[in-house]
This record gives C-alpha cells, sequence and structure tokens, in this order.
C-alpha cells in the first residue's frame, strides 16, 4: 500500500521506529498488546482508541484482523509449516 521502503522496513523490524502518527501508534500498541496477552486489554484501553478515532467497528476489525493472524501463525508453527525438514 505504501511505496515508503523505509517504513515498510521499520514496521517490519520494530514498529516503533516508524514515522507512524499518534492514530497508528495506538492501533499497533494495542495490535501488540492483544499479541502478547490479550487479558491485559482494559475499558481504559479501549477507552484510548477511542480518543484516537477509533469506533467500535475499527476496533472490532483490530481486534479480529490481529487475532486472525496470531492463530494462523500459531497453526503454522504447531504444523511445521516453512521449517526445514
Amino acid at each position: 500500500m505504501t511505496k515508503d521502503e523505509a517504513l515498510v522496513e521499520a514496521i517490519k523490524t520494530d514498529w516503533r521506529t516508524a514515522k507512524l502518527d499518534a492514530r497508528e501508534r495506538a492501533m499497533l500498541e494495542y495490535a501488540e498488546m492483544i499479541t502478547k496477552d490479550a487479558t491485559k486489554v482494559s475499558p481504559a484501553t479501549l477507552d484510548g482508541l477511542r480518543t484516537h478515532g477509533f469506533d467500535d467497528t475499527a476496533i472490532l476489525q483490530v481486534a479480529t484482523i490481529a487475532a486472525w493472524f496470531n492463530y494462523i501463525n500459531r497453526m503454522a508453527d504447531a504444523l511445521g509449516v516453512g521449517r526445514p525438514g
């Protein structure tokens, strides 16, 4: 979607180093929280997203996409997809 290769590389390496706006950072912090420990999501977390312009539908979309990627990656790992041998 972007032709900014430096941005793409920064996001792939560590999204915190990428030139992102506050809204994008809030979204990625939420996705990371879902990935590392979804039980840490609180009403304050969701309110924080709302202050950055995310409505409930957008929050659901971010959560769904993050959860789906986590699921797919764990399934691939569990089945040895992409590992040699």
